[in-house]
């Protein structure tokens, strides 16, 4: 399959990639199930296609250079592009057996997505991939075409993407639940003093807003574990660690966990979306499986609200279907 006018083949992409993830032609050759005089010919063929040294040849080597780097980034994007072509077409044949991708923090794992999963097995003869990410690597997900639908939080592009509304969420304190917070109301700031904070990492602006509530009472965090993602708090809070500020709507995914959770003041307010790419064509699959993700929310804050009900808002429209 030819690509472009400059004779560049969908074959020798797929070889190129191979042996950057491979490491060799040799261990390329055995993952295509080709011969490797057959991979050193096609890279040699697309290297004069390029007109780029992508490699610099040795005695039984070949060592990539910082071109074939930077291109192997745009082949992963443009061979994705065409998975998703691929899958698009099939399932414009085969709507039921059209496989969803679904972009999500991962600690949604625990609760949300096993329920989004479950509706779209029972109502839908479609498959489904979830990509891992934080909600920076969500929106990037969605516009590379990893993924088709998303659960992240506002602020978004609006001229990127398009959303319907999760739910709002306020911070809360979660606390193993033999912890002296379990017969509080509200957690304040001057109420963390000389306990042991389980924090995310510096990089997100929640640890920011916690430590400068913290500091404006007074107390300097006394910081035992950080952590960068969602979910691993849990586990350390659980065995008695410490305490840990999440959000009402993270909090749920504990549900497994022995937690507790309370309200923190001051708190700040986060708005979270079902999100896909702007101007998206929607199918019958894709569309139950927006529901799914929206239905999924609203059960879990009906029936295991952790310390308010979700303050829902109403869905978004004009989505192309």
């Amino acid at each position: 399959m030819e690509l472009l006018q400059s004779g560049l083949k969908l074959r020798q992409l797929q070889i190129f990639r191979e042996v950057l993830r491979a490491g060799s032609t040799r261990r390329a050759a055995a993952a295509l199930g080709i011969s490797q005089p057959a991979v050193s010919q096609q890279v040699k063929q697309l290297e004069t296609a390029l007109g780029i040294t992508l490699f610099e040849r040795s005695t039984n080597r070949i060592l990539p250079s910082r071109e074939a780097w930077e291109l192997l980034r745009n082949v992963e994007l443009a061979l994705t592009s065409l998975d998703r072509l691929e899958a698009s077409i099939f399932a414009m044949k085969n709507d039921e057996k059209q496989r969803i991708g679904i972009a999500a923090p991962a600690v949604f794992g625990f609760v949300t997505l096993p329920k989004v999963v479950a509706t779209i097995r029972e109502k839908t003869a479609s498959s489904v991939r979830s990509i891992s990410g934080n909600y920076e690597q969500v929106g990037e997900h969605i516009l590379s075409g990893r993924a088709d639908l998303g659960i992240s939080r506002l602020p978004l592009d609006g001229q990127l993407f398009e959303w319907a509304p999760i739910g709002s969420a306020h911070n809360v304190c979660i606390f193993h639940r033999k912890h002296r917070f379990s017969k509080k109301t509200c957690i304040e700031a001057h109420d963390l003093a000389g306990e042991k904070i389980v924090d995310i990492d510096p990089q997100f602006a929640s640890h920011q807003m916690n430590f400068n509530a913290l500091r404006f009472a007074g107390i300097e965090p006394d910081i035992l574990v950080e952590y960068d993602s969602n979910g691993y708090e849990a586990g350390f809070v659980a065995a008695g660690l410490g305490v840990s500020i999440t959000n009402e709507i993270i909090a749920r995914e504990y549900a497994a966990f022995a937690l507790d959770a309370k309200p923190v003041e001051p708190s700040a307010l986060y708005h979270y979306v079902a999100v896909w790419q702007k101007g998206r064509v929607f199918s019958n699959a894709l569309e139950i499986s927006l529901e799914a993700i929206l239905s999924a929310f609203q059960l879990i804050a009906q029936s295991a609200p952790v310390v308010l009900p979700l303050q829902a808002a109403s869905r978004g429209a004009g989505r192309s279907s």
